[in-house]
């Protein structure tokens, strides 16, 4: 991923990559300087630190990064939740974008499974991935049933109440009927690849979505890192960035 963001990144034209920091130099700097670590970084020459490395490495991007002043957008995914906690905490000192998917895509497939939400009950998800990712459920997976899906079904639900007070019950998206399953995939040859299945009486609604590159990530990347800045603040999940 960082070869890719490196090249992906630069060749749009607005941004220059400075330095590469990784345990081991990059076979392509992309006109970068090389650091194994963040402790022989200029802060004074970054703008915004982009991760995509591993939940330690993150933790430490995070703490730089709130030192220094400088905006994080993280694609790192698998973090525990105190490695989240210390994401969270560094965005109060300065500006975060955490997302487990940044393909503008996988956003537009969410919002499509929020527009139907109201109208199944029964919902599966199929995620599919190389066989090197370390983490399963993927991160896009388990951030798929958002709350904009359970707002969703809570709003078709109240709207047949006739606007009476919502009971509960009646509100509750995690009923008997709507536990969502997931089926993790890892294969040689895949990138990354989602199926969201709705099942009701006699049809059935399918949304998939694939990235058959990871260059489909550097739109997203880079709507981030336009859009964050030193100012404290946690953008979690591009959904809002994406017009």
């Amino acid at each position: 991923m960082g070869q890719i963001l490196g090249a992906g990144l630069s060749g749009l034209g607005r941004f220059t990559i400075v330095t590469m920091v990784d345990v081991h130099e990059p076979r392509d700097l992309f006109g970068a300087t090389y650091a194994p670590s963040f402790d022989t970084v200029d802060p004074s020459v970054v703008d915004v630190v982009v991760d995509f490395s591993t939940p330690e490495g993150v933790v430490g991007s995070a703490a730089w990064c709130a030192q220094n002043g400088i905006a994080l957008v993280i694609g790192t995914t698998g973090l525990s939740s105190e490695q989240r906690a210390q994401v969270d905490a560094a965005s109060t000192k300065v500006g975060v974008v955490i997302a487990a998917n940044y393909s503008v895509g996988a956003v537009l497939s969410e919002r499509f499974a929020a527009m139907a939400a109201p109208y199944f009950d029964v919902v599966e998800i199929i995620e599919l991935h190389h066989d090197k990712k370390a983490d399963a459920p993927s991160g896009t997976s388990l951030a798929g049933p958002k709350p904009s899906w359970r707002r969703a079904r809570r709003r078709q639900r109240t709207d047949q109440r006739s606007n009476h007070a919502p009971h509960p019950e009646g509100c509750a998206w995690r009923g008997s009927r709507w536990r969502i399953k997931i089926h993790s995939i890892r294969l040689p040859g895949l990138v990354a690849h989602q199926e969201i299945l709705f099942g009701g009486p006699g049809e059935g609604l399918l949304i998939r979505h694939d990235s058959f590159d990871r260059v489909s990530f550097i739109q997203g990347v880079a709507l981030a890192a336009d859009a964050v800045d030193a100012t404290p603040r946690l953008i979690d999940g591009i959904d809002s960035l994406v017009g």
